[in-house]
């Protein structure tokens, strides 16, 4: 069907600017020259694990990999070892690879798994993959059990709202058979084989609900059998995650202990045959995602010293790799301060029995000091036919009134950038306190609708202005709200004439925000209010915004919390107040109809609605699919309110807007652990010659540059994700 009905361009936060790479280190390392890069630096990679050289074996087999007739030997004297880990570079989805290293010469070779397994089934389409690790290889009554690699994905999809994805398979490596390992109605994430390969540990939701925890899972961990997961499957530690194993009988794992500001993420070790659970890092920092070396040596990511989003760091408040052993935990031994100091390292693992440790990175040491961020789009693998997806380069992406141009704000929220045939540019810049969100170009015309103002904080004041002719360089701006109120998300109706908005202007006390229209779109209101008339849509005490008029001019889709319990906490988990669904307005009777919530109570947030070009379809930002990783894998959020999720569509009838009453049936579009949002929708497809702005789409490619890279090599961003972590946009 080629595109046909468009396609779907997206923002990812928290995905660091500058692509992650795989690299080791002796342990302890003397100095930077002893880091050994492990991949061959295409795309990001992440999430390593060391392939035993006896499935190693199995794997070169399966492959059909030749170097001459000594592959076997060399695999055993080490000249060929392997690795799995989590790659971007096929369509840009983030899946399992194998890579093989001859350290002869240094070559490195990436497979997929569908290169070793076949492309059909569970490792083909829109999905994610995660925590590769090796099992088998034991003994049982005089034969020897194959080798599995063991894993996470979200190929299945799931009908309940607002719950994972994520289960674990496990796939020989001889046959390429794939069996589920995690019970149905549950779901794991991060798996960890033990030693003797015939014990798998995950961290598991099994028995409860994910509730909207962004930070703290609060997941159990549970140890099964390999060869019997559903029968031998037994709850061992209660709230824990990321579980690695020192010996058959002792798992290493994180938890946060304590509450308020005083808590901190530790690592602690549990002897299974005992139930004796000890805390092995200090309390007075935080130590996350271990790595066990044996009973009692374990590797972790550190990080000594708090920060703020507007801190310049010290080495202390970056993330670096220590090993902590418990016979002297006064003196851990430092990996990556003794490398790279001023850079944030991930997810350690070990090699060789701990004489090496591996972890991955931002790959800022090709960067120039002041090097541009490549603006380029990239192209995933949508679960629909006729639908493209692509990810955008920056914040608020929207499509100019033929669809072929498309705009939007860079990370730092000062700079609106244009995409078409002339390449990518700046068009509109902010200077001083104020900053620019959610352009959206008009639907007739060639003006660029932005907001204005410090923040998107409710008692702060955002305007909407226009600029005039965007494509053609005059480029004049006009504001068009007044009166000190929070004024956003404008959308024009199909003549171009009118825009929908939200705004406090009617709020109170409480800043609520209720949906206007702008009756010229033209003049604005005027500093008086003396210029076009606007018109109150909606009342209420809550929260409606995210708006945008239907291609037919009928209706308005918008996001709100109107259907909010009264008995609700103020704030969901501390942050934002939550239960955000997706509404439909008629705009001649004003009446609404609820289209699409995240829970089945309305809890969770389903943001950014945007229709189809032919009205058919709904996309949305949420949290439908919950987590989709341990958060505490990933760079920490220090500036955010809520990773929404990712990015989903609904069918709806284009006609009769009573019979899009809480649509049941929805498609899971991205597979991802960081945070998709604010989609936009156009009539081209990625590969249409008329759209313009195609020319940036590339399917596998990524340059790494960044603007904020120490000459050092070290990262001077936060690595919390983007060079400026969004903030919740309501």
């Amino acid at each position: 069907m080629g595109e046909s009905r468009g396609s779907i361009a997206f923002f990812a936060s928290y995905r660091p600017p500058v692509a992650l790479d795989i690299f080791c280190c002796p342990a302890p390392p003397s100095s930077p020259k002893d880091e050994l890069h492990l991949t061959d630096g295409d795309s990001y990679n992440y999430n390593c694990q060391p392939i035993p050289p006896a499935a190693l074996k199995t794997v070169v087999e399966r492959l059909g990999v030749s170097r001459g007739d000594a592959v076997e030997g060399d695999i055993d004297s080490g000249r060929i070892t392997g690795l799995v880990f989590v790659s971007e570079r096929e369509h840009n989805l983030e899946t399992l690879h194998i890579a093989l290293r001859f350290n002869d010469d240094g070559e490195v070779q990436v497979f997929s798994l569908a290169d070793a397994y076949g492309g059909d089934g569970l490792f083909s389409g829109a999905r994610m993959e995660d925590s590769g690790c090796i099992a088998g290889g034991y003994e049982v009554d005089g034969r020897t059990v194959d080798h599995y690699l063991v894993y996470v994905s979200t190929k299945e999809p799931v009908r309940e709202r607002r719950s994972p994805w994520n289960v674990a398979y496990k796939t020989n490596l001889r046959t390429g058979e794939t069996e589920r390992l995690t019970p149905p109605g549950t779901f794991d994430i991060s798996p960890s084989v033990s030693p003797s390969g015939k014990k798998v540990a995950v961290a598991s939701y099994q028995g409860k609900k994910w509730d909207g925890e962004i930070k703290n899972l609060n997941t159990n961990i549970y140890v099964m059998s390999l060869e019997n997961p559903s029968q031998d499957r037994e709850r061992v530690i209660e709230n824990g995650g990321w579980p690695s194993w020192g010996s058959e009988d002792v798992i290493f794992f994180h938890r946060k202990d304590g509450d308020g500001e005083n808590s901190c993420w530790g690592v602690f070790r549990h002897t299974l045959s005992t139930g004796e659970t000890v805390r092995v890092t200090p309390a007075a920092f935080d130590s996350v995602t271990p790595a066990a070396i044996d009973e009692t040596r374990v590797a972790v990511a550190a990080i000594r010293q708090k920060s703020e989003f507007s801190d310049v760091r010290v080495e202390a408040q970056y993330r670096h790799i220590e090993v902590f052993d418990m016979r002297s935990p006064e003196q851990p031994m430092q990996i990556t301060r003794n490398t790279r100091p001023k850079a944030d390292h991930f997810n350690p693992f070990v090699m060789d029995g701990g004489k090496f440790i591996g972890y991955h990175r931002c790959k800022s040491e090709l960067l120039q000091h002041g090097d541009d961020l490549p603006r380029k789009f990239h192209k995933l693998q949508s679960p629909h036919e006729d639908v493209g997806v692509f990810r955008v380069s920056g914040v608020f992406p929207t499509f100019s009134k033929d669809g072929s141009q498309l705009a939007f704000v860079d990370n730092e929220f000062k700079s609106v950038w244009l995409a078409d045939s002339q390449g990518m540019r700046v068009v509109f810049k902010t200077d001083g306190p104020d900053s620019v969100f959610s352009p959206l170009w008009n639907s007739k015309k060639d003006i660029l609708y932005v907001c204005m103002g410090p923040s998107f904080k409710a008692s702060e004041t955002l305007e909407i202005h226009s600029i005039h002719n965007v494509s053609t360089g005059d480029r004049k701006s006009r504001q068009l709200t007044f009166g000190g109120f929070n004024n956003a998300f404008p959308s024009t109706n199909p003549d171009g004439t009118k825009f929908v908005f939200r705004s406090t202007r009617d709020g109170g006390a409480k800043y609520s925000k209720n949906l206007y229209i702008m009756e010229d779109a033209d003049a604005g209101e005027g500093e008086d209010g003396s210029q076009s008339t606007v018109t109150r849509m909606t009342a209420g005490e809550w929260t409606d915004t995210h708006c945008q008029w239907s291609p037919n001019g009928k209706w308005i889709v918008f996001s709100s919390n109107r259907d909010r319990p009264a008995d609700a906490p103020e704030r969901d988990h501390g942050l934002d107040p939550g239960y955000f669904a997706v509404y439909l307005m008629d705009v001649a009777s004003r009446s609404v109809v609820r289209v699409i919530r995240s829970g089945y109570d309305v809890a969770g947030h389903v943001n950014h609605p945007v229709f189809s070009p032919d009205g058919r379809s709904i996309a949305v930002t949420s949290d439908l699919a919950a987590v989709t990783a341990d958060p505490m894998s990933l760079p920490l959020f220090l500036h955010s309110v809520r990773p929404y999720g990712d990015i989903f569509t609904v069918d709806i009838d284009p006609d009769d807007m009573a019979r899009n009453e809480d649509v049941e049936g929805f498609v899971r579009v991205t597979h991802s652990r960081y945070e998709n949002s604010t989609p936009a929708w156009t009539v081209f497809s990625t590969h249409d010659p008329h759209a313009q702005w195609n020319l940036l789409v590339v399917e596998d490619e990524h340059v790494p540059s960044c603007p904020y890279a120490h000459p050092d090599g070290g990262e001077s961003w936060h690595m919390t994700g983007q060079i400026c972590i969004p903030k919740r946009h309501c």
